[in-house]
């Protein structure tokens, strides 16, 4: 028996998840869920990504991580996002920010 190629044993544990289960795990019902994404609070193709116009799937692991950190630490919440993207095999790279130097004009 062949053990899986590395490349798939590598890949990130971020699973997409239905509604169901979404609900499970995060203790909401679907209507919830369904709510918040319709209504922006989950974001599509970050909590939720749409595999055809019937088929949603809740990427657990974010989803839960905002319910933690939604009001507490909403930077905290964007970090993850950030390193979930960097996972991605398209290979998504944050953007660099300029930083401004402090310097006065003479």
């Amino acid at each position: 028996m062949q053990s899986p190629p590395k490349q798939i044993a590598s890949l990130p544990q971020y699973p997409l998840v239905n509604k169901k289960i979404a609900a499970e795990r995060t203790g909401l019902s679907t209507e919830t869920l369904k709510r918040y994404r319709l209504g922006g609070l989950l974001q599509k193709d970050i909590h939720w990504v749409a595999i055809n116009s019937r088929v949603i799937r809740y990427n657990i692991v974010l989803v839960l991580d905002w319910i933690q950190n939604k009001d507490t630490n909403p930077q905290g919440h964007i970090n993850a996002i950030e390193r979930y993207l960097e996972s991605l095999p398209s290979g998504w790279q944050k953007p660099r920010i300029r930083r401004l130097s402090n310097q006065t004009k003479p």
